[in-house]
This record gives structure tokens, sequence and C-alpha cells, in this order.
């Protein structure tokens, strides 16, 4: 009685195990297209410092799959003279970072503010920090 327990507990545990590798080797793994860009005013430490920080904040986004994220200085310090102008002086403008992203919202409706079935491109996400040695917070998001 206790081998036939143990080999109902085995097949069992198997049975588990395969349906979850199943599970994980169907499941789709969406490469995103990052660009890091040139850049004179971040090091290649603080950038990635910022894309991670935009691919966690992007997690909130439910039902939407991230294409590609970029940085574009030059768009980026344009972007940043409109933006710093409204921090009233709170964060240095060398404290200011901003990411570009086009991303795709499925048809699920699971994200009640954002088109369902639609791509966003030139998506803004404006990161700021308190200093140079701080890590990057995602502070506005959009257009």
């Amino acid at each position: 009685m206790k081998s036939m327990k143990r080999t109902l507990l085995l097949l069992f545990l198997f049975a588990l195990g395969m349906s979850l590798f199943a599970c994980n080797s169907n499941k789709e793994v969406n490469a995103v297209d990052i660009d890091y860009g040139i850049s004179t005013k971040f090091n290649q430490a603080e950038i990635n410092m910022a894309v991670e920080a935009v691919l966690a904040k992007f997690e909130d986004f439910v039902g939407c799959e991230l294409i590609r994220l970029w940085y574009d200085e030059e768009q980026s310090n344009q972007r940043i003279e409109e933006y710093w102008k409204h921090l009233d002086g709170l964060v240095r403008e060398e404290n200011i970072i901003i990411f570009y992203s086009d991303f795709y919202v499925d048809s699920s409706g699971k994200n009640p503010t954002l088109t369902p079935d639609s791509t966003y491109t030139d998506w803004n996400w404006i990161l700021i920090r308190e200093s140079k040695s701080d890590k990057w917070i995602v502070d506005d998001w959009g257009y």
C-alpha cells in the first residue's frame, strides 16, 4: 500500500512538473529592442539604470507589450527644457533623462486607460533623480 501511494505521488509530481515545463516552454518571450543611444551627459551605467527603471515601471502596464525603448539625447534635451520649467528648480536639469518607447496594447481590455488593440509610438518616460549617485525614478510618462 505504501509503495502504491509513493508511486502515485511520484507520478503526480512528474505530471505536475511536466505541465509546468510545458507552460513555460510555450510562453512567448518578447524581446524588446533597446537603443541606449549616444550620450555626452550620462555614462553607460546611468543610462542602464534608467532603462531598468522604465522596464520595471512598464510591468504595471497590464495587457501591454513593450516593442522598442530608446534614448535620443537631442530629443530628450528639448523635452527636458519644457519639463524642467514645471519642476520649479526642485530637480537639477542634469538629473532628468527622457526615454521614448513604442508598445502594443492587446485587445483584452485589461488596461482601461489605453485603447485596446492599438500601438502607441514615441511614448515619453521622464525619469528624475535627486543627485548623480541616486537611482532614477520614473516621474511621468505619456505624450
